[in-house]
């Protein structure tokens, strides 16, 4: 009696080890070893079968809106919708907050893996009881296919976690089905995260400076600091490549602080009027050492932080805006004038505008360029313009690259302007030379 006892006691060990104590659902190590088990079976015959990786689309805003104890409910109920939609061959387990897993051993083609994953979709997209409301969510996924026995339970999840981050960056609600591209891009990306590293450590990403002007005079007021980097053998790496590398593999913070500090040292030669505006990534704004960083790179280098502009997006509000709000508060305690860039393309509301109390806002290049010949952008700059105004806020148009362009912002009342017209970026010595020539430009204006 007392072996059987020790015996039903260790297999509720095991089942408890093997289950998620919230859904029910087998946990992250149930889903590796069924994987591992069917791998096994099929050694002998290796036929297809798909793993499928899915993500709750907007669970986090839900979960700060509701709270969460209605979050747990949400997660019950799609580990319910996901159970009762499960042959009796196949498996669903929760892997990770608001990631599940399902194992297909009857799915064997990428069209059928797709069909199959789009309806897990669809069921997922009906409403949710929380308490007397209802809230909706989506999902994305990513899929791979079992093909040959070389492959590893390892191998397999990692390439449906590779497919479910591209069917993330297309937008929600996506299925993707990883690729041999894919496993290309993978490793391309890993390359370039390899000699980022390695740039950072020796000190190779460089800053450039843009101007920013006075439209109405068109003075240079101050410069907008911009990373670039070329690697010896992967050449020039654009920024659209390289930071959200740095943002996705947790490199952003070391290479935002060796940008910011040669830019506070190269700007300490510029006359004291000019300011530097620097740009925070939305992971920057989670982390509350940002602000520490911040402060020190400052105090090393002898700059003004009077003299800093510091830029955060939209996006980077919405992820947490409360860390946000304490990282502005921060910042702006000593003196750092706080701006909300790319106005107008991410999520958040007006009433983020007034809750942050921002100093400047930027309005984002996709109004500028049509503002000549669009309507609806010629009146959603208007509208930007008369609400800084109300609130007290300075305004840079970005991306203006015609004088007509220009004359149009001045007239509508727009006084600072930002882009290919006044000057690209350039590096520190450039820029340096760019300001002398101005200097020696406006001794010649007034002699005159």
């Amino acid at each position: 009696m007392q072996t059987s006892f020790g015996t039903g006691q260790a297999n509720r060990d095991s089942d408890l080890a093997f289950t998620d104590p919230l859904t029910g659902l087998g946990n992250h190590r149930r889903f590796f070893d069924k994987i591992d088990r069917l791998i096994s079976d099929r050694a002998d015959d290796p036929a297809p079968f798909t793993v499928v990786i899915l993500d709750l689309d907007g669970f986090k805003p839900i979960n700060d809106l509701f709270g969460h104890r209605a979050g747990d409910d949400i997660l019950i109920q799609v580990a319910m919708r996901l159970r009762a939609s499960m042959d009796g061959y196949s498996t669903v387990c929760r892997i990770g907050a608001d990631e599940f897993a399902v194992l297909y051993p009857m799915v064997f083609s990428e069209e059928a893996a797709s069909e199959r994953s789009r309806m897990l979709i669809e069921i997922l997209s009906a409403p949710y009881d929380v308490g007397e409301r209802t809230a909706r969510l989506s999902a994305s996924v990513g899929c791979s296919l079992f093909y040959s026995g070389d492959e590893t339970t390892e191998i397999l999840v990692n390439k449906a976690e590779t497919a479910l981050y591209h069917a993330k960056r297309s937008g929600r609600g996506r299925v993707v089905v990883y690729t041999r591209e894919m496993e290309e891009a993978a490793k391309r990306v890993t390359r370039i995260e390899q000699a980022l590293r390695r740039a950072v450590s020796a000190g190779e990403v460089e800053p450039h400076f843009q101007p920013i002007v006075d439209l109405g005079t068109r003075r240079t007021i101050g410069f907008e600091t911009l990373a670039r980097w070329t690697d010896r053998d992967l050449g020039a790496v654009p920024p659209t490549v390289f930071i959200p590398i740095a943002e996705e593999r947790g490199i952003i913070g070391p290479l935002s602080q060796l940008v910011l500090r040669k830019a506070a040292e190269a700007a300490r030669s510029w006359p004291k009027d000019l300011f530097l505006s620097f740009n925070l990534s939305p992971s920057q704004l989670v982390d509350q050492n940002t602000g520490l960083h911040i402060l020190a790179i400052l105090d090393r280098t002898g700059f003004d932080p009077r003299r800093l502009e510091i830029e955060i997006t939209e996006t980077g509000l919405m992820n947490d805006p409360a860390s946000a709000e304490k990282i502005v508060e921060d910042l702006r305690r000593v003196g750092i004038r706080v701006s909300l860039d790319d106005f107008g393309t991410g999520q958040s509301s007006l009433g983020r505008l007034r809750e942050f109390n921002f100093d400047k806002l930027k309005i984002d290049r996709t109004f500028v360029s049509s503002i000549l010949d669009d309507r609806p952008s010629e009146h959603i700059i208007r509208a930007i313009l008369a609400m800084c105004e109300g609130l007290g806020m300075d305004v840079v148009a970005e991306g203006i690259e015609q004088e007509a362009q220009a004359d149009r912002l001045i007239q509508f009342g727009c006084a600072g302007g930002q882009g290919f017209l006044f000057g690209r970026p350039a590096d520190a010595d450039a820029t340096l030379g760019y300001l002398r020539d101005s200097f020696r430009g406006a001794l010649r204006a007034k002699a005159i």
